[in-house]
């Protein structure tokens, strides 16, 4: 079953945590720098200034301020797109596996 397939119920029975991470995305060799709203378990919201489709992989990078603590990594998929006023979109990526 994909992420699109379950109801909207089920989605959130996922705890989310409220990030506001500068977080770095990399497609096809191209790095570009984003900002992760929020995070789950299982995927990730993302603000990004570079326009994306729905079935793109992405890595994500979110690096850590603390020496002691490894930063994230993870192959992800976007799932959904909404196109933000200005310049922009916000992204829901789904997380394929942890690097």
């Amino acid at each position: 079953m994909s992420p699109n397939d379950r109801d909207y119920s089920e989605k959130r029975d996922y705890i989310r945590m409220r990030v506001d991470a500068e977080v770095t995305l990399i497609h096809q060799g191209q790095v570009i720098p984003a900002v992760c709203i929020d995070l789950s378990s299982t995927g990730m919201q993302v603000r990004a200034t570079r326009s994306f489709k729905v079935g793109d992989q992405l890595s994500v990078r979110i690096d850590s301020e603390h020496a002691a603590l490894r930063g994230l990594e993870a192959d992800t998929e976007v799932v959904w797109v909404t196109e933000l006023e200005g310049n922009g979109q916000k992204l829901g990526l789904t997380i394929l596996k942890m690097n």
